[in-house]
């Protein structure tokens, strides 16, 4: 007879999701005495996971796609993944995920369903009739998919979950704010400045949403030479239509206005060699760069979007400046630049609101009540 209480799925769309945000939550699960099985595209990072013990499955879904044809292959898919292994809950993270997923469940009969909105996304903030389109097709198919009595939905702003009940997708008392998924406080933690140069560094997958290019300008317009250094520390996103170019990268290189240092698996070390960390985005669920960035006792400039101002409170942590304003992004962080003791003050802060709000144990509690509402036992 089995010893476990039962058997949970965590479903995201990349195994880089799982590897970086929910590990903790898969770890807390199993400590728990639940049978954890991670579901997601393969990659890179499915042998870490393996190697921490999960069973991993594959689930073909295309980011990207739009066509009937490979979409509906991806609901199929879940769909059978569901039946064959029969779990207790399942976990959707991210658009496709939540929208085919909770469908699937449905079919299923799967007897408890938690959504996480993790911010709006690509069909949010982009204009043009595909992005439009395809915003009215996510819409249509939220409603079945988030309006079933075993199911919970969790955003990670106010600012979402007000836009999904007012849109009549999601009833008030199925739904709930959790800040984002939780920092590890004792791997991200203060350390002095370093010497030479000010390094800002914009954390993020490489998307044009992410405020990349609005980085650039503002190191154009700012135009300190080798006194300043700006960094891009992640990848570009071929799976986002919004993603930057590699060409890009290597042009803006070559004029000197922006290092890019690639994918960092230490992000903690990354921080502890920067002054000021910068995410310019046009919106988000709840950027865990910025909270990775206060539990280091960095200071933060950032943008005036849902979520980012969830993190930053201007003049505390950080400065929050107009989006998509690369003189504005200048100002705010000509004004870090040039004041270290402002610098250090809004670091100081900034590690104190993460330890009050965002640390791992609160974040883990919160997930599992929402669990414990909707389980059947």
């Amino acid at each position: 007879m089995s010893t476990t209480m039962g058997k949970i799925l965590l479903v995201a769309n990349t195994d880089w999701y799982h590897y970086n945000f929910r590990l903790p939550l898969a770890r807390e699960l199993r400590n728990r005495g639940w049978e954890v099985v991670l579901v997601s595209p393969p990659g890179r990072f499915v042998p870490a996971l393996q190697a921490q013990g999960f069973e991993w499955i594959e689930w073909r879904v295309d980011r990207r796609s739009s066509a009937p044809w490979n979409e509906g292959a991806a609901f199929l898919a879940i769909l059978r993944i569901y039946r064959r292994t029969r779990p207790d809950l399942v976990h959707h993270f991210t658009v496709k995920p939540v929208l085919y997923g909770s469908l699937a469940a449905r079919f299923a009969q799967v007897p408890a369903v938690v959504n996480s909105i993790t911010g709006l996304g690509y069909l949010f903030l982009q204009k043009g009739f595909t992005a439009r389109f395809l915003r009215q097709a996510a819409l249509l198919l939220y409603k079945p998919a988030l309006q079933r009595s075993c199911t919970q939905v969790i955003f990670e702003n106010d600012s979402d979950r007000r836009f999904f009940i007012s849109s009549g997708l999601v009833q008030p008392e199925s739904s709930v704010v959790i800040e984002g998924v939780g920092v590890d406080i004792e791997r991200f933690k203060p350390s002095p400045e370093p010497n030479g140069p000010t390094v800002i560094v914009l954390p993020a997958r490489l998307l044009w949403d992410k405020g990349v290019g609005d980085l650039v300008e503002a190191s154009r317009l700012l135009n300190l030479g080798e006194n300043v250094r700006f960094c891009l520390v992640g990848e570009p996103d071929p799976g986002n239509p919004a993603t930057v170019q590699l060409s890009d990268l290597e042009r803006w290189q070559a004029e000197g206005w922006i290092e890019w240092w690639g994918f960092q698996i230490n992000m903690a070390d990354v921080y502890a060699k920067c002054h000021i960390v910068c995410l310019p985005s046009h919106g988000e669920g709840l950027p865990t760069a910025l909270i990775e960035a206060g539990a280091c006792a960095r200071p933060i400039v950032t943008t005036n979007v849902p979520g980012c101002r969830d993190v930053v409170t201007h003049g505390m942590n950080g400065l929050v400046v107009a989006p998509s304003d690369p003189a504005a992004l200048a100002v705010g962080l000509r004004t870090l630049i040039e004041n270290p003791a402002i610098r250090q003050k809004m670091g100081a802060v900034g590690r104190d609101m993460v330890l009050e709000r965002f640390a791992n144990d609160r974040i883990l509690r919160e997930t599992f009540a929402v669990y414990r509402q909707i389980l059947p036992r």
